[in-house]
């Protein structure tokens, strides 16, 4: 990861197709457009490649989100379990329908917990929302079955696993919907952008007109004949970044290949350290291998790991999340307070601040020991092999001088 290490001629052609015409915009002019719809055409990839039946490609991950949970009914009052270790985008998508971030622990796979899960429904609970981080999966049989039980709602933020699959489903298929972000450092990226997938024609159909001012897109060519059922927002997408997407869908299968045999070859190398353990992978097959993540004995050795690998100018594709600003609870200090420019419902913003300031002390065991290592398309093997041996290196020292022992 990401995508755009391999641009190339490919995005070029797809891109000058519709400069071409000179119609960006992904819906109308039809005449003008001489039959380019760049849009149309990656959310019909989408389906074949990752075998969902229905796809709308929105302007973000975020909106991607937003406009699925708008989709699947979700609004005030509702409460939605996510887990501590996301992107931020996951809670500000969940505030932006009047709902509740019910924010819950991460166990050892750094996804949702499916006992925290459990611990953590209520009478307003509407929503289990797992996200796959750093290429993997969540326990996805675990949080359906909850869901099963108590007639939930599960949608998968599937925006850091393009590729991964559980159990021969890609992620982001499984739920009642999932989304993709498509952003500059996804695995296949539009520049900008996100996609919505389901199953489900209610949901789609609901996507398709909240993603463009409620448009129901049955006026035929006159766009101004569409009816609006409902009222939408604009998170279209444009047609420059659908064909970016485009011709990158095209190279995902070379992209995973890539990925899964770069990182297979560093975890041969850091595997040859006994204090040094990985996450556990729910599948290991469907792993899409874009970060190797995995952990020391002790939150005080990783944080002296971080701190070496920084000092000898190594720590470049190293993420310690634990005090990351975009990723885990720790750091989220405008969630804790509650800090937002529009104004909340008293109930809600206390209810944030509520779910914001639990105590994450099982995430925090986890993620104070894990170091997440991004694996690059463009690495030779013989680069590989230099980064590993310079991480081996900085983790031996670390541990003989924490007296650490295999």
């Amino acid at each position: 990861m990401p995508g755009f290490e391999f641009f190339g001629a490919e995005e070029r052609k797809e891109v000058n197709d519709v400069l071409e015409t000179g119609i960006l915009m992904r819906y109308g002019f039809d005449g003008a457009r001489k039959g380019i719809w760049k849009s149309k055409e990656l959310e019909a990839a989408v389906c074949a490649t990752f075998g969902c039946n229905y796809a709308q490609l929105v302007s973000s991950g975020t909106a991607a989100l937003t406009t699925a949970m708008s989709a699947l009914g979700i609004g005030y009052g509702d409460e939605i379990i996510l887990p501590a270790f996301t992107f931020v985008a996951s809670f500000e998508a969940v505030l932006s329908v009047g709902a509740v971030p019910v924010l819950v622990d991460v166990d050892d796979t750094l996804t949702l917990s499916p006992e925290a899960v459990r611990n953590a429904i209520t009478p307003k609970t509407k929503c289990v929302m797992p996200v796959h981080m750093c290429g993997s999966m969540a326990d996805m049989d675990a949080l359906a079955a909850i869901c099963k039980e108590h007639n939930l709602i599960l949608l998968e933020d599937a925006c850091q696993s393009i590729g991964a699959t559980y159990k021969g489903k890609k992620v982001g298929t499984i739920g009642d919907a999932g989304t993709f972000s498509f952003d500059f450092v996804k695995t296949i990226t539009c520049g900008e952008g996100g996609v919505i997938m389901t199953n489900r024609e209610d949901v789609y159909t609901a996507c398709d007109g909240y993603s463009d001012h409620g448009h129901d897109h049955k006026g035929g060519m006159d766009r101004g004949a569409d009816l609006h059922p409902f009222i939408g927002y604009n998170f279209r997408i444009s047609e420059l970044h659908a064909a970016v997407g485009l011709a990158q869908i095209k190279k995902l299968d070379n992209f995973l290949s890539i990925q899964r045999n770069n990182n297979k070859i560093l975890r041969t190398i850091l595997s040859s350290i006994p204090e040094v353990t990985f996450r556990r992978v729910p599948d290991e097959a469907g792993d899409s291998c874009s970060f190797l993540s995995w952990f020391l004995p002790t939150e005080a050795i990783t944080k002296a790991v971080v701190a070496e690998l920084k000092a000898q100018g190594i720590l470049a594709g190293n993420f310690y999340w634990f005090v990351n600003n975009w990723h885990y609870i720790s750091k989220w200090d405008h969630l804790k307070n509650s800090v937002t420019l529009s104004h909340l419902h008293p109930d809600l913003k206390a209810a944030v601040m509520h779910h914001a300031n639990k105590d994450f002390s099982a995430s925090n065991a986890v993620m104070g020991r894990c170091i997440s290592t991004a694996i690059s398309l463009s690495w030779t093997e013989e680069q590989i092999k230099t980064k590993g041996e310079q991480m081996k290196s900085v983790i031996s020292k670390i541990l003989e001088e924490h007296q650490v022992t295999a």
